[in-house]
């Protein structure tokens, strides 16, 4: 079994925000260069081994709270901003060093990294989720706004920025269940294709589209967004909203050379993406637990591509607060139906997610997580009008 002085040893190393054990023998100490915080709780003697002290503190207490072998006793906004010091190294990428090879590779990666968060089951979403199955940030125009109408206000106010018009060609990258390319073509009367990795969410959408007699207005593809041909046609808008974040660091340059090949010379491109405050790794516990690979990128290194292929940038809109209040919504669905998930989603399963769900609201509420809309252009675009008011009207 693992033993205490270990434990206590790799935990007098931390520096950041203060917080309390309580050890399985009842014992107390506290960790940190401040007052306590908050406190974990030990129900038992961990079975960890000398090695697993490698992982780093946050998936070490993570996997406790998942397994449960500890309790947290305190706010989810204090442990949080305990765990995500300010202080990162900052890493150069470039675009010149990736060969095919490495690309080919990249495919394979986000695919797997795909299937491993998205394939988990429609059944599996469609509990926590509103009924449009939007797993993305919504927008609440007012305190009493559903879950829902928050989703279905989310996705007008994007396809608003990009003043689409009929018979425009509307290309969605990372189009979940659908919801945003079947209103796209409904509403606006557009070509809307959405593409995916994920084959539960192909399906999903494909009889979705069927479902709404919208053959031939949308459309949706099994494919990674790096097969996409720039030979077959341009689009005249691009829209991707939380895909951003699973492209990885080095690939951030070659996601922004793949949409501006993609897009028409004036055409616009709207980027929803979450946002970290400093350039930093992806924090250990999401990747190790729920979003592998990913990479959480800054405004100022995301705007610092765009002049690289040719973007003008319009707008920016910061969407956190309705990040935190969507987050906390799913996290109380997710704990309504915890009854109700599939048999495979076992009790670790189940408090690995309700710890993912409330602290990324967390994350939110308290300013560590950000959310933008980046509206861009493909060159300068002369047609839209002089001011934003068509945005919010």
């Amino acid at each position: 079994m693992f033993k205490k002085e270990a434990l206590h040893m790799a935990l007098q190393l931390w520096s950041g925000k203060g917080f309390t054990v309580r050890y399985w023998d009842g014992t107390e100490k506290n960790y940190g260069h401040t007052e306590p915080v908050f406190r974990v709780i030990f129900r038992r003697e961990p079975e960890w081994t000398a090695r697993d002290l490698t992982q780093g503190l946050d998936v070490l207490l993570g996997s406790a709270y998942i397994d449960g072998t500890a309790e947290l006793d305190g706010s989810w906004d204090d442990v949080i901003t305990a765990f995500f010091p300010k202080a990162f190294d900052v890493r150069d990428f470039h675009l010149s060093g990736l060969r095919q090879d490495l690309l080919k590779r990249e495919e394979d990666r986000e695919s797997r990294n795909i299937h491993a968060h998205y394939d988990l089951g429609n059944d599996f979403f469609s509990l926590w989720l509103d009924p449009t199955l939007s797993y993305s940030c919504a927008y609440f125009q007012s305190p009493d706004d559903s879950l829902e109408k928050a989703q279905h206000q989310k996705i007008a106010h994007s396809l608003k920025k990009l003043d689409l018009k009929p018979g425009e060609s509307l290309l969605d990258i990372g189009s979940g269940w659908g919801e945003l390319i079947l209103e796209a073509a409904r509403t606006y009367r557009v070509h809307a294709v959405g593409i995916t990795l994920s084959r539960e969410q192909y399906e999903k959408t494909s009889a979705r589209i069927q479902e709404a007699g919208l053959n031939g207005l949308a459309e949706v593809r099994l494919m990674n967004y790096l097969d996409m041909d720039p030979s077959a046609g341009h689009f005249d808008k691009i829209i991707s909203i939380g895909m951003f974040e699973h492209v990885g660091k080095k690939y951030l340059p070659l996601y922004m050379e793949k949409v501006s090949s993609l897009l028409k010379d004036g055409g616009l491109f709207l980027l929803h993406s979450i946002m970290g405050l400093r350039e930093k790794q992806t924090d250990n516990w999401l990747n190790t637990y729920i979003f592998p690979g990913g990479y959480v990128p800054t405004v100022r290194e995301t705007v610092d591509l765009f002049p690289d292929f040719g973007f003008y940038l319009l707008h920016m809109e910061s969407l956190r607060r309705h990040y935190a209040r969507t987050l906390k919504c799913w996290y109380e669905q997710f704990m309504k139906n915890q009854n109700r998930l599939p048999a495979a989603c076992d009790e670790s399963f189940r408090r690995m997610w309700g710890l993912y769900l409330s602290g990324c609201s967390a994350a939110f509420r308290m300013g560590v997580l950000d959310v933008a809309q980046f509206l861009v252009s493909k060159g300068t675009n002369e047609e839209l009008p002089m001011t934003y008011d068509y945005m919010y009207r």
